[in-house]
């Protein structure tokens, strides 16, 4: 059976856990650590990059940042993980849902002011399959009615947005706050953990106290105090540093796992083009925006399409797998939504298949694959 995702690592990871070990240092923010930041600053223009042990923390860091209260609404897509909303419903927020367009799973920006109001606080843009929202309009929102951006970018590294100027910017450099995931289902991985990038001066020393549990504790270290102590709230949000030696053979290697992805991912759009399957719909790219090929995914004509084609696929020894529940429509959350129709983002709910990509998948199989959707 051809799993939907194979790890993939490069070699190089057992070498730099040993390295950790006998460092000495494994309990975080250790050279390997700085490693990985350092790497993920200088390649992406972030201002700040600080190692989490999920991209859920990352977020939760997020919402800690925003200063999100329970007055507070924040604005994000329907169609995402429920990781986009906890963090702010834990910090009381009213979560308020948003429809994607027609023909992409992200947020419809054109969708977002009818939903701003005085209570407003922050708008949680998420890039689905490292596939770029339309910044220029979100950011331009957030400018006129002084609201923070979030950018969920869990799905996301290496990919980037081309804005009204021409500027080719990476996703999570350019709202205020970003968060990444190194889960084993992403391009780059660690097994857990993820990554807070802060954009905006304004967050920049009170994250690292958030991130050390609420002390100023990585001042003391760099010896720009003679003691540390208890100055704000914070939690555990720092990973070990066997996760960021794991993380840095990851990094070390990124171009080229970056390029053999993006040729799977070319070879299934080619093959798939050359078909000229009427009833499905191929991911749509704006052209402000690039991919990283973090998923490949077809949208099917309704509910009924997409489960023959799982059938089929597993008939024929391949794994395809369907995505989000939209948010709203949740057991959790469907008796607290507002009640507004959100279609796009239910026909994703209904319609959207990801097939199998990983590393070591070969043109045989995704020919194969391809031939089953028909």
């Amino acid at each position: 059976m051809v799993p939907f995702n194979k790890v993939h690592t490069t070699g190089k990871e057992i070498q730099y856990l040993s390295e950790a070990i006998a460092n000495g240092k494994l309990s975080g923010n250790g050279p390997f650590t700085v490693l990985c930041q350092n790497f993920f600053e200088k390649k992406y223009g972030i201002k700040k990059a600080l190692l989490t042990t999920s991209g859920t923390d990352a977020l939760e860091m997020c919402a800690l940042l925003a200063n999100i209260q329970t007055s507070d609404e924040v604005i994000m897509p329907s169609y995402t993980f429920v990781s986009t909303a906890l963090p702010f419903l834990r910090q009381g927020a009213k979560v308020v849902f948003a429809d994607s367009y027609s023909n992409n799973p992200n947020i419809d920006a054109n969708a977002i002011e009818a939903l701003i109001n005085p209570n407003t606080k922050a708008i949680v843009v998420v890039h689905y399959a490292g596939i770029a929202c339309d910044m220029d309009a979100i950011m331009n929102l957030a400018s006129r009615y002084n609201l923070l951006v979030i950018e969920d970018a869990a799905q996301a590294i290496d990919s980037y947005y081309t804005n009204e100027k021409g500027v080719r910017k990476a996703l999570g450099s350019i709202g205020h706050l970003a968060a990444f995931s190194f889960h084993e289902t992403k391009n780059i991985i660690s097994g857990e953990g993820g990554l807070l990038a802060i954009n905006d001066e304004r967050f920049l020393k009170r994250s690292e106290i958030i991130w050390e549990k609420g002390t100023n504790r990585a001042e003391f270290f760099r010896g720009e105090v003679n003691k540390y102590g208890w100055v704000d709230i914070g939690s555990s949000f720092l990973p070990s540093e066997l996760i960021a030696a794991f993380l840095w053979a990851q990094f070390e290697c990124l171009d080229a796992i970056q390029e053999k992805r993006k040729l799977i991912w070319n070879t299934y759009n080619r093959i798939f083009l050359d078909k000229n399957i009427n009833d499905i719909q191929l991911p749509f790219v704006p052209e402000y925006a690039s991919h990283n090929a973090h998923a490949f995914f077809i949208v099917t004509k309704d509910l009924e399409h997409r489960n023959r084609l799982i059938s089929q696929l597993k008939n024929a020894g391949f794994t395809a797998v369907f995505h989000y529940l939209s948010l709203h429509a949740s057991d959790y959350f469907k008796d607290k939504h507002d009640g507004r129709n959100l279609p796009n983002s239910d026909k994703f709910t209904d319609c959207l298949l990801r097939l199998p990509l990983f590393y070591d998948l070969d043109v045989n199989c995704i020919t194969q694959i391809v031939n089953q959707c028909v």
